[in-house]
């Protein structure tokens, strides 16, 4: 993908009507000739961009009594495994917790719990505690690495729907913060499709209000 083509479209995009909040920048790719009901094809994955996002992702942590303060911290909120159960009985509780924060991990033997209690409103979200994001850890692990990754990582999911849209920075980002961001996501879904390139119908940008600009 050509940088100029990328920045020009930021340039196009900036354009857009001014809003009263920061709107985030989104990498729209529409996907051809990929067979989804095959599950080879379908994928969810993770990439930490090499540029900050600028968005404040919200980090949850499950965690046992030794990890604790640890998870306190770094984590935006920390819930130990004895008040699992209180949360059980509680779904509006975990439906809350579930759309204010963007990822949840989890130390590793506590994970079962986890699943069972969360895992009916994490799962369906796509928010479970992940191995492949780096988001289950030994008891007593070092969290202030992985919790700032996580900050920085975006979810890339291909499975119901031929459609991949993934934040990539807000309209506060330097262009060329923003175009390496595009570009990094891009090459790295190409090289996750079983066709690479062949698989991509179209690239877009948009910001949160505004109408898609083609990029290719």
């Amino acid at each position: 993908m050509e940088k100029t083509k990328i920045l020009n479209a930021l340039k196009e995009l900036r354009n857009s009507k001014k809003r009263n909040f920061v709107q985030s920048v989104d990498l729209i790719i529409l996907l051809k000739n990929i067979d989804l009901k095959k599950t080879e094809n379908q994928k969810e994955l993770f990439l930490t961009l090499p540029k900050q996002v600028g968005k404040d992702f919200k980090v949850c942590a499950f965690v046992g009594l030794e990890t604790y303060e640890e998870a306190k911290n770094n984590c935006n909120k920390v819930i130990l495994d004895k008040e699992l159960e209180e949360y059980a009985k509680n779904m509006r509780a975990m439906k809350k917790l579930a759309r204010d924060y963007d990822f949840f991990i989890a130390q590793a033997n506590i994970m079962p719990q986890v699943a069972s209690v969360f895992g009916k409103v994490l799962a369906p979200r796509g928010k479970m505690p992940n191995p492949k994001a780096g988001s289950i850890f030994p008891p007593k692990s070092p969290l202030k690495q992985l919790v700032s990754k996580l900050r920085n990582t975006v979810k890339i999911s291909i499975k119901k729907n031929p459609m991949v849209q993934v934040i990539v920075g807000t309209e506060k980002m330097s262009d060329e913060d923003l175009a390496e961001n595009i570009m990094a996501v891009h090459e790295f879904i190409v090289h996750n499709l079983p066709g690479g390139k062949n698989n991509i119908k179209s690239v877009l940008l948009k910001l949160t209000m505004s109408p898609p600009v083609k990029l290719e």
